[in-house]
């Protein structure tokens, strides 16, 4: 059973990115201040309230993502795509770290133009720093209907702090942030 969205509030914007496994990305993004809520869910594919076997087994092209809740006036939506190239590895297609295959591709997802420009505008600067040493694989694509995962995934960090914090270490996630980005992703 998927967990029920929350109502938007009033002063508040959704974002939605994909970034390997939901649940690391999840508990990046809940880490970052003006973040109000982040929900781990499946998005980019065909199939209605898919399940996480579903999009596991590639059956229906979504890709693990979150949704991000966020006060714009604490955090703009740019600072937020900032903040998530810093905890992905834009460099690898349908990757992230230790996991592989579609579903864990890296991504944007827009909502109308002013992120679309945002995100492109973003990521045109990076690919022009030289900081990469590779192109820039992760898709910027209009958002589509954003699924949320079951239960049981939804802040699995908090829910389970050590196995956890053993897969995020065992996958080598913070280890490869750090080759990119420095000792410590901003």
């Amino acid at each position: 059973m998927a967990a029920a969205l929350p109502a938007t509030a009033a002063g508040t914007d959704t974002a939605v990115f994909a970034g390997g496994c939901f649940w690391c990305t999840e508990s990046d993004f809940e880490k970052l201040p003006g973040v109000i809520n982040a929900i781990s869910g499946y998005t980019g594919g065909t199939e209605k309230n898919p399940t996480y076997e579903q999009v596991s087994g590639h059956a229906t092209g979504h890709t693990e993502a979150v949704e991000v809740t966020f006060d714009p006036s604490k955090v703009g939506y740019a600072e937020l795509v900032e903040y998530h190239w810093r905890h992905i590895d834009p460099t690898v297609k349908n990757q992230q770290f230790c996991d592989r295959g579609p579903q864990y591709r890296s991504g944007i997802y827009w909502k109308n133009a002013e992120q679309k420009k945002i995100a492109e505008a973003s990521k045109a600067a990076l690919e022009k720093s030289g900081v990469l040493k590779a192109p820039i694989q992760t898709e910027i694509q209009q958002a589509n209907k954003f699924w949320p995962a079951e239960e049981y995934h939804q802040d699995y960090y908090k829910k389970n702090p050590v196995r956890y914090k053993f897969y995020r270490s065992g996958c080598g996630r913070d280890t490869r942030l750090a080759e990119i980005w420095g000792s410590r992703p901003k």
